[in-house]
């Protein structure tokens, strides 16, 4: 089961020529464990993840094979989604045999399944990769909206361990009420708007301002569960932290922030990080 309340959400590496860069990668993974972080969704919720084929994919996943190191000590989560599902399910398949912890399944984009689809979709996944599962709604990027009816009947699969952005107060409350057990977690996005999705019931956090604050966000993220204080200058340490990395792209930002560490994780793959200048 996944247990850690924050998982860093990390980029994908690319070469100058956007050829995937594994090492890259996982030389980021690697910083990440010598700073504490204890658990990494891999081509999961950066954007990344529609832009990288089965075939790299599948050598993101051979590349953390080799991390004995990494694979015992930490929870690595991989992001699996398709717009076929036959590429999910091989995808799906391949995760089963490994020791990676768990998988965030996200949902077709452009098609837009109706929900019974979606359903049978969801059901094949983690029948395949029979591993914990946080579903992932985002429907801003994929145009497709998981329903509480549909959010509520596949949290009875014991695998389904919560749910990465639900959706708004309203959604989440109802999702609440309808549910028959207490270890199903709410996954917010990223930082933005964290306070108030906290107030509305989120309880765990996919992090991508972590890649380069790990240790600042996840301490943040624990007082806002316990209902702590936050001191004036704790909330100005947040504050500037949000402006260097959600001011512009999060992503390019973030990863120019890594290079500037001398990890290589390179450059995004056009249009994102496309500039006029």
């Amino acid at each position: 089961m996944l247990t850690e309340k924050v998982h860093i959400a990390v980029p994908t590496a690319f070469f100058e020529d956007e050829s995937l860069n594994v090492q890259g990668t996982i030389s980021h993974i690697r910083d990440l464990y010598k700073q504490g972080v204890k658990s990494i969704l891999v081509s999961g919720t950066t954007g990344e993840q529609h832009s990288l084929n089965l075939q790299e994919k599948m050598a993101i996943i051979n590349g953390l094979e080799l991390e004995e190191e990494l694979i015992r000590n930490m929870e690595i989560i991989f992001g699996v989604a398709s717009i076929r599902q036959k590429e999910a399910e091989e995808l799906a398949e391949k995760i089963r045999h490994t020791k990676i912890s768990g998988i965030m399944l996200g949902f077709s984009p452009y098609v837009i399944p109706t929900q019974e689809e979606a359903l049978v979709y969801t059901k094949r996944i983690i029948h395949l990769s029979n591993k914990p599962t946080i579903l992932y709604n985002n429907p801003k990027r994929t145009g497709f909206d998981l329903s509480e009816k549909s959010i509520i009947h596949l949290s009875k699969i014991d695998l389904v361990i919560g749910i990465k952005d639900a959706g708004n107060k309203e959604k989440v409350e109802r999702i609440k009420k309808g549910l028959h057990r207490n270890d199903f977690y709410f996954y917010a996005g990223g930082e933005v708007d964290l306070e108030e999705k906290v107030l509305h019931g989120y309880n765990r956090l996919s992090s991508i301002a972590g890649n380069v604050f790990p240790a600042e966000i996840s301490q943040w993220f624990q007082k806002l569960l316990m209902q702590q204080k936050v001191s004036k200058q704790e909330s100005e340490k947040i504050a500037n932290i949000m402006e260097q990395v959600y001011q512009g792209n999060a992503i390019v930002n973030v990863k120019k922030t890594i290079n500037r560490k001398g990890i290589p994780i390179g450059i995004c793959r056009s249009p994102i990080g496309n500039s006029s200048t």
